[in-house]
């Protein structure tokens, strides 16, 4: 089950050093999300890269923060010896996701980024979103 998660190639989803936790896994690398998480910081990189200079310090600072932050906290938790403290690490992911998400809805209003380039980033916003809230959850079923 917990092979959905792991990149189509990867056969194994147990983690060699804690056969206990049948789902963890050791390797960020081999998580769906972590790679759509590390496209997404690179595309919103990109995209704030034409953002004012104004906003150096402010938005293009927050959002690329944030961004970083989706793949950063999930490489992080995918250190950790257990589900709870991986789905802890997850959740932070998923609060940067929400706060990037919230960025884009400002950049958008106050015309920092165009409604066209808008509607191309926030589906692989709403994405990384989705595939971590089930990782989560699916980590909180098996305890």
């Amino acid at each position: 089950r917990a092979s959905r998660f792991l990149l189509r190639n990867e056969k194994k989803s147990p983690v060699e050093r804690f056969p206990e936790v049948k789902t963890m896994v050791s390797d960020f690398k081999r998580l769906k999300v972590w790679h759509k998480s590390i496209n997404f910081a690179a595309m919103v990189y990109k995209m704030t890269k034409y953002f004012p200079n104004s906003e150096k310090f402010g938005l293009t600072s927050q959002i690329r923060r944030a961004a970083v932050s989706i793949s950063g906290n999930i490489a992080e938790g995918c250190g950790k010896s257990t589900k709870k403290d991986f789905a802890r690490y997850l959740y932070n992911a998923y609060g940067s996701v929400k706060e990037v998400e919230n960025y884009l809805i400002l950049a958008s209003k106050l015309d920092i980024i165009s409604n066209m380039k808008y509607d191309e980033t926030m589906p692989h916003c709403e994405e990384v979103s989705k595939m971590l809230f089930s990782l989560i959850k699916s980590l909180e079923k098996q305890g």
